[in-house]
This record gives C-alpha cells, sequence and structure tokens, in this order.
C-alpha cells in the first residue's frame, strides 16, 4: 500500500491542502439556531494519514458535514493521566510528537491553534470538587489529537483543548462524558479519539503491506456495531470479553474514549451515526457521532 512507504512524506497532505482544503476558509462558525454540536469517536491514525488521500477526504468531508465548531475538547488514547487535567491552553502551544520511526516531515509538523483559555475554565466548572482538573502548563496536543484534527480543520483556526483519559472504567467515563454534554450546546465539539480495533503486535508486514483484514479485527468491529445499534451499554462495557479480544486491544486505551463520547449523547442509549466503517492497515476505522 503506497501510503505506507510514500516517496515524498506527506504528499497527499499537501495536495490536499492545496485542492481541496481551501474550501474550509471563511465558514461562519456555529451558532444556537445550529442546535448542539454532535459528540464523536473517531479513529485517529499517526503520520501515515497524512499519506492517504482516502482517509483525508473522508475526515475532511465529515468536518464540512459539521457546522464550524467554536471549539474542540478531545479525550485522546495517548495521554492517560489522573486526576483530570487539560492540556495547555496557550496560542500555539508545541506539539507532542509522540511516535517513532517516521520521517522527518512528520515532526516539523505544526498546529498553532488559538487560545482556548475559556474553554479551559468552562471545563472546570462542569466538575465537581470532587474531582477537579489539574492545568498543565506545558502540555501540548499529542498525535491522537492534531493528526486527525490538522485534517478536519486544516488552518488551525478552531481553539482545541486536550483532557487526559483518568480511567478506563466505562461507567466513569460514561458520567465524565455527561458531565461535558452542556458544552455541545455551546458549540464546542466533543472528540473521543481511539481507534476502533488496535493491535498492532499482531500484525505481520504482509497484514499492513496489503491491507489484510484478520479476523480479530473484522469480529471485534461487528461486535461493536451491533452493541451500538441497538444501545447495549452493559454488553459494551464488557468489551474485555468481546470477540477478537485480547488481540483487538491488547491495552484498551484506544477503545475507552468511546465511552466519553456516548456519555456526552443527549441519549447514550441511542444509535450512533457511523460515518467511517473500512480498514487501515488491517485496523478497523470505524468512527461515529452521537447527538
Amino acid at each position: 500500500m503506497s501510503f505506507l512507504f510514500p516517496e515524498t512524506p506527506a504528499a497527499a497532505f499537501d495536495e490536499f491542502l492545496a485542492a481541496t482544503a481551501p474550501a474550509d476558509r471563511g465558514r461562519p462558525t456555529w451558532t444556537p439556531d445550529d442546535g448542539p454540536m454532535p459528540a464523536l469517536y473517531l479513529s485517529h491514525g499517526a503520520p501515515p494519514l497524512f499519506d492517504d488521500p482516502h482517509w483525508i477526504g473522508q475526515l475532511f468531508a465529515w468536518s464540512q458535514a459539521l457546522p464550524k465548531p467554536t471549539a474542540v475538547l478531545i479525550v485522546s488514547a495517548h495521554w492517560e493521566s489522573a486526576p483530570l487535567a487539560l492540556s495547555a491552553p496557550e496560542a500555539g502551544t508545541p506539539l507532542v510528537y509522540d511516535f517513532g520511526g517516521f520521517a522527518r516531515r512528520y515532526y516539523e509538523m505544526t498546529y498553532a491553534t488559538p487560545d482556548a483559555s475559556a474553554l479551559a475554565r468552562r471545563v472546570a466548572a462542569l466538575m465537581p470538587a470532587t474531582e477537579p482538573v489539574h492545568a498543565s502548563a506545558r502540555r501540548g496536543l499529542d498525535h491522537g489529537a492534531w493528526v486527525p484534527l490538522k485534517v478536519m480543520y486544516p488552518w488551525a483556526d478552531v481553539p482545541v483543548l486536550q483532557l487526559s483519559m483518568p480511567t478506563h472504567d466505562p461507567a466513569r467515563l460514561v458520567e465524565l462524558g455527561r458531565r461535558l454534554r452542556p458544552l455541545r450546546e455551546e458549540g464546542v465539539l466533543l472528540v473521543g479519539s481511539g481507534f476502533m480495533t488496535h493491535g498492532l503486535p499482531f500484525m505481520t508486514r504482509e497484514m499492513v503491506e496489503f491491507n489484510a483484514v484478520p479476523a480479530w479485527s473484522s469480529e471485534f468491529d461487528a461486535w461493536v456495531a451491533e452493541a451500538l445499534a441497538t444501545g447495549d451499554l452493559d454488553t459494551l462495557a464488557d468489551f474485555r470479553r468481546a470477540p477478537g479480544m485480547p488481540y483487538a486491544h491488547p491495552t484498551v486505551e484506544h477503545f475507552t474514549p468511546l465511552f466519553v463520547t456516548l456519555g456526552a449523547a443527549t441519549d447514550p442509549t441511542a444509535a450512533p451515526t457511523t460515518v467511517i466503517d473500512d480498514f487501515q492497515i488491517g485496523m478497523a476505522k470505524r468512527s461515529l457521532q452521537v447527538a
């Protein structure tokens, strides 16, 4: 698959910036007349996303189908920290390049978003006294946040703040999403960022190169899709015993952001809208939104 071994790193992203991304310039920002913003769970990818024109197109089309948010609050698989913490809200906070073995180009990418201090204050105000939010002075956006958002909002003109994931307990994460739900009525896009299957240790080079989908990946993805369609949160919460486990998630941090998204829904048991449901390098990219 050419996007895994590009002659020119991020060439697909460069073409996207020149040919497609200008459609996002000047789009009006959300107003109350648009109604609450949805909450998303997205499979976020890593630097190879910038070499995959198909995935770039999927994410950008998704963002264009939504009102442009007043801000983005994102919970990523790559920041597990308790107690709750927020990334530094200042404009242009440096990124976290939490990956290795890629071309230099990806470590030179920037995403200088506007000041998000107002959102930081709102998030802190929504949390109970028993769970205060620590404000980080230096922590920037990790690749679970800036990689997909750099495609969805390529001009970095939307304030972005990252919230740490303090637990993998589904009930607690659903409750966290519920607390954050009022932000949707203020035009804030809430995002849980993970990957629907993430069994990287079990992928062979041949699987990766030819996008061969192993049974553990397709079976876990189908199980999730069925549980979501029926609003069965109890089944989803028992994900450690799902088909394909533990290969689909040898560690669970790429799946559990889903529960923050579901908690932020007006009705967490309502079936979400699946926006992306294909595979990259054998892993399920299933991504969805809830109202």
